[in-house]
């Protein structure tokens, strides 16, 4: 049980890394969608050299998310969701072992 939490919570720690590092990628010409699948590939850290490598769009310009930014951003909210309610019944678990 603890070791299936344990890969769950670096999953999701790596994943939550991979987002912010194309999120940074969405203000740059590499655009939210090779960010990401460049962190996820590789790694977070050469996800975020890639982007830094990566010249900034002009000012003014709107950000890159294309559809992947918009599909990621739902897919995204509907998970922090499910892991709140996982970790509040983790909780409430722990705290009343009886149940």
């Amino acid at each position: 049980m603890i070791s299936s939490i344990v890969i769950f919570g670096l999953l999701s720690g790596h994943l939550l890394l991979d987002i912010l590092v194309a999120l940074l990628g969405s203000r740059r010409n590499i655009g939210f969608g090779w960010a990401f699948i460049i962190s996820v590939l590789f790694t977070p850290l050469i996800g975020l050299i890639a982007v830094l490598i990566s010249n900034p769009l002009p000012a003014g310009s709107e950000p890159k998310y294309g559809i992947l930014g918009y599909s990621f951003g739902c897919l995204g909210t509907i998970f922090m969701v499910l892991i709140a309610t996982a970790i509040l019944f983790g909780l409430v678990a722990l705290l009343l072992p009886g149940i």
